[in-house]
C-alpha cells in the first residue's frame, strides 16, 4: 500500500495567521513601493528626459528644437510625481509579484507550485519587453507619423506642435502599459489552458470572434488614431495565435479512448 501525498500542508493555518500573513506581505510590498517612489522622484526629471527621448528625436530629425511645455503652475510638479509613480510601479514590480507568491504558495501542492511558477517569472519579462517593444519600436514611427501633420504656412496659418508634458506623459504611460498587458495574453490564456479551463480547440473555433476582440481592445487601448489601432490589434492578434500554439503544448492530454471518441 503506498503513502499517501503528504503535498498538503500538516495543518491548516487559523484565520488570524492568515490575516497577520497578509499584512505582513502587504507592509513588504507598500514599502518597497514607498522607498522605488521616493528613489525615482529623485531622478524623475532624468526618467522623464528618458521617456521624451522618442519624441525629441523626431523633432531632431525634422530640424526642430525639442521643446515641451506646461501651462499651469502645478503641472510640471505633478507630472513629475506621475513619473515617479510610473517608475517606481515598474522598479517594485518584482518584489510585490514576490511577496504575493510567499502569501499564495504555502497553501499549494508541491506540483501546483511547479505548475505556477514559470508563469510568475515570465510575466514580467513579458510585461517589460511589451513596453520595449512599444519605447523602442512603436513610439519612433507613431510620433514621425503625428509630426507629419506640422504645416509651415503654405495657406498662411502655421500649424506646429505644442506639446503639453502632462499630455506627452500620459499617452507614453498608457501605451506602455497597454503594450505590456497585451504581451500577458499568452500567459493567461496558456496558465488558463493548463489547468483544463481553455483548449486549444476552443480557441481555434472562436477565432473570428477572437479578432474582433482585439479590434475592439485595440481601440480601447491605443491612440484615437486608425494607424495605431491597426498596429496593435496586428500585435494582439499574432499573440492570440501564440497563445493557441502554447495552450496546445501545455492543455491535459485526453485518454486514448476519449481522443478517438
Amino acid at each position: 500500500m503506498t503513502a499517501p501525498d503528504n503535498d498538503i500542508n500538516d495543518k491548516e493555518m487559523p484565520l488570524l495567521e492568515h490575516l497577520a500573513e497578509l499584512r505582513k506581505r502587504l507592509m513588504w510590498s507598500a514599502g518597497t513601493f514607498i522607498v522605488a517612489f521616493i528613489v525615482c522622484y529623485h531622478f524623475a526629471p532624468r526618467i522623464y528626459e528618458f521617456l521624451a527621448a522618442p519624441l525629441a528625436h523626431a523633432l531632431e530629425a525634422r530640424g526642430e528644437k525639442p521643446e515641451l511645455i506646461y501651462t499651469a503652475l502645478y503641472e510640471a510638479f505633478f507630472t513629475y510625481v506621475k513619473v515617479a509613480v510610473f517608475a517606481a510601479a515598474f522598479v517594485s514590480f518584482p518584489i510585490v509579484a514576490g511577496q504575493l507568491w510567499l502569501f499564495v504558495a504555502p497553501g499549494l501542492y508541491k506540483k501546483e507550485k511547479r505548475a505556477l511558477l514559470p508563469f510568475l517569472i515570465v510575466t514580467p519579462i513579458l510585461f517589460f519587453a511589451g513596453g520595449a517593444l512599444a519605447y523602442y519600436a512603436f513610439f519612433p514611427v507613431a510620433w514621425k507619423f503625428f509630426l507629419s501633420f506640422q504645416d509651415t504656412g503654405a495657406g498662411g496659418i502655421d500649424i506646429s506642435l505644442m506639446a503639453r508634458v502632462s499630455d506627452y506623459l500620459n499617452i507614453v504611460m498608457k501605451l506602455i502599459f497597454a503594450f505590456g498587458l497585451s504581451f500577458e495574453l499568452p500567459v493567461l490564456l496558456t496558465l488558463l489552458g493548463k489547468v483544463g479551463i481553455l483548449s486549444s480547440a476552443a480557441l481555434k473555433k472562436y477565432r473570428r470572434y477572437a479578432y474582433v476582440g482585439c479590434f475592439i481592445a485595440a481601440a480601447v487601448m491605443a491612440p484615437p488614431d486608425v494607424p495605431s489601432q491597426i498596429l496593435m490589434a496586428a500585435l494582439l492578434i499574432l499573440l492570440f495565435e501564440i497563445s493557441v500554439f502554447s495552450v496546445k503544448l501545455v492543455e491535459p492530454k485526453l485518454p486514448q479512448g476519449d481522443a478517438n471518441a
